[in-house]
């Protein structure tokens, strides 16, 4: 993980998903046959398509809302457009595809967590070349509005791998500190927490979202702490470019964000 910002670097990180996400202006044109078509140009990377619904727009926004915030019901004789999945033939990487969102997400199964250097160019081609479509097909230009980089953390114990590894030895935030001796150690926790980006004049431009979650994988049973950063905010400027410069942005928040949440033990169990 290491570049020009000196980030932490981590040998074996517990990372078993990276998402990279770019929300822009709705596309109307791109419709059920343009989807179908678009799959043409990745097939053969992605030989396999699914259908999802779509995933709704999300948009950090700050301050005080100027109007209140209510339901919005809207009136439409047209279902709600899919959200297409192209997958790789192992399942390793898949690219999502909506008529305001464009996403790759790697997902780990035992492989190495291939750097996010490799994934962030990746992810780079693929925008040029949906952007290329788009403009063959005569339809908007990407106009992106959102960023999101999302890393997702299996964490274990590796003491007793039946048990969940303790927090306040996992996450700097835990402290198992009680004003009395009535409550003993919790059953499982979970949390969420945010925090704000900002820019060089101290300006937010995005929020890092952190959340934990106690689970158990399918394959064993084994019970895992589920550690998901998300960094979201604004692209730079108005462009494809300024949408991958919030990405260096992100991902940094995300690197240093979770080298700051997880303590030293961790640090050298993931050899850092």
């Amino acid at each position: 993980m290491n570049n020009k910002r000196d980030l932490p670097d981590f040998r074996s990180p517990p990372v078993v998903e990276v998402v990279l996400s770019v929300q822009f202006d709705r596309i109307d044109g791109l419709g059920t046959a343009q989807l179908g078509l678009l799959w043409g140009e990745f097939e053969k990377e992605f030989p396999v398509v699914q259908e999802h619904p779509p995933i709704e727009s999300q948009i950090e926004y700050f301050g005080k809302p100027s109007v209140e915030l209510g339901i919005q019901i809207n009136f439409t004789n047209l279902p709600p457009m899919r959200r297409l999945w192209f997958v790789n033939e192992d399942g390793t990487h898949l690219i999502q595809v909506q008529q305001d969102r464009f996403i790759h997400n790697w997902r780990g199964k035992g492989d190495q967590y291939p750097r996010y250097e490799s994934l962030r160019d990746k992810f780079q081609r693929e925008v040029i070349k949906f952007d290329n479509f788009l403009r063959s097909r005569e339809l908007n230009k990407i106009n992106p509005i959102q960023c999101e980089v999302t890393y997702i953390n299996h964490i274990f114990s590796e003491t007793n791998p039946d048990e969940y590894v303790k927090l306040d030895e996992t996450v700097t935030v835990w402290k198992s500190i009680y004003s009395d001796k009535f409550l003993k150690e919790p059953e499982d926790v979970r949390f969420y927490t945010r925090y704000l980006i900002t820019g060089e004049d101290d300006t937010p431009i995005g929020r890092l979202h952190v959340s934990l979650e106690p689970s158990y994988l399918k394959k064993n049973g084994k019970p895992v702490l589920v550690l998901s950063l998300t960094a979201r905010g604004k692209p730079i400027n108005n462009s494809v470019d300024g949408a991958f410069e919030f990405f260096e942005i992100g991902r940094e928040w995300i690197v240093k964000g979770f080298t700051s949440i997880t303590t030293g033990e961790m640090h050298k169990q993931w050899r850092r």
